[in-house]
């Protein structure tokens, strides 16, 4: 009887996911809208040769535009980051596994737990951070010094435990691709 009410108490208590999947799907959005705003910032930096930000200056107008776009491609890889949160703790804690399993889903998108999830994000926040480190590079052209690479190791360091720890990484016994 006691297991029975602490099972009914957990279930109850797994609906509070919805507040990260709605804080992350919002989240998501905005950046999905900053994301554009940085595009349409390179546009404007091109066809009407303005630079507006200040510490970008010293830069042509052409190197402005790819930092612009390589800010806008880092906005949206974070954007993306919150939208495959969201999906993953939506089908880990509220969806119905039975009817979850037979929508057809994107195989690189499916949480079947919570150890996916968990990998799928590092590899994204990799990426992120290489996207970051292309971004400083491009800024600091000029004026590059040793201790730059402290990033690039950094992120040789987090994928390579990403890669030793295998979150969540199934055998794959049919040779099949992920997408």
């Amino acid at each position: 009887m006691k297991g029975l009410k602490m099972k009914e108490t957990f279930n109850i208590f797994r609906f509070i996911s919805w507040v990260a999947i709605i804080c992350s799907l919002l989240g998501s959005v905005l950046l999905f809208i900053v994301g554009a705003m940085k595009t349409y910032s390179a546009y404007t930096t091109v066809l009407f040769a303005q630079v507006t930000n200040e510490s970008l200056s010293h830069l042509d107008t052409s190197e402005v535009a790819t930092t612009y776009l390589i800010k806008s491609l880092d906005t949206f890889l974070i954007a993306l980051v919150l939208f495959i949160f969201a999906h993953g703790v939506f089908t880990l804690f509220i969806s119905d596994k039975k009817v979850a399993n037979k929508t057809s889903v994107l195989k690189w998108i499916s949480t079947p737990n919570i150890g996916h999830l968990k990998n799928i994000l590092g590899e994204v926040i990799v990426i992120i951070l290489f996207v970051k480190f292309l971004e400083i590079i491009l800024i600091n052209l000029n004026s590059l010094k040793w201790e730059i690479l402290i990033l690039p190791i950094s992120i040789l360091m987090l994928a390579l435990s990403l890669k030793f720890l295998g979150l969540g990484r199934e055998d794959k016994k049919d040779g099949s691709d992920d997408i």
